[in-house]
């Protein structure tokens, strides 16, 4: 069983037990996150398509961790004037895990 479901702007494909990175969430680590808006679950070949989201389908999350990704470097750059800007950049993100999938059959 498998869904798909979207958070903060990003979808995303869920099964119970991944562990996925989202986009930094205001929730303490430990903490449950219920996120209902959940646009396909898919259990045992019969997929379940929202429009946009399907009614009465959700995800139970646990927040594991909060980390940030790896450092991504933009450049900026004319030539013949000696202009030269170097900047960093480095995303927050949520680890959560999926711990179960309620299907609006079940």
């Amino acid at each position: 069983m498998y869904a798909i479901f979207q958070l903060a702007g990003f979808q995303y494909r869920a099964e119970e037990g991944a562990v996925i990175q989202v986009p930094r969430q205001a929730a303490k680590q430990g903490e449950k996150l219920n996120i209902s808006d959940v646009l396909l679950v898919n259990a045992n070949g019969a997929s379940v398509i929202g429009t946009p989201f399907v009614s009465g389908a959700k995800i139970e999350a646990e927040v594991l961790d909060h980390t940030r990704g790896e450092k991504l470097v933009g450049f900026k750059y004319k030539r013949r004037t000696k202009y030269r800007r170097t900047l960093g950049h480095r995303q927050d993100y949520t680890e959560i895990k999926v711990n179960k999938i309620v299907s609006p059959k079940s």
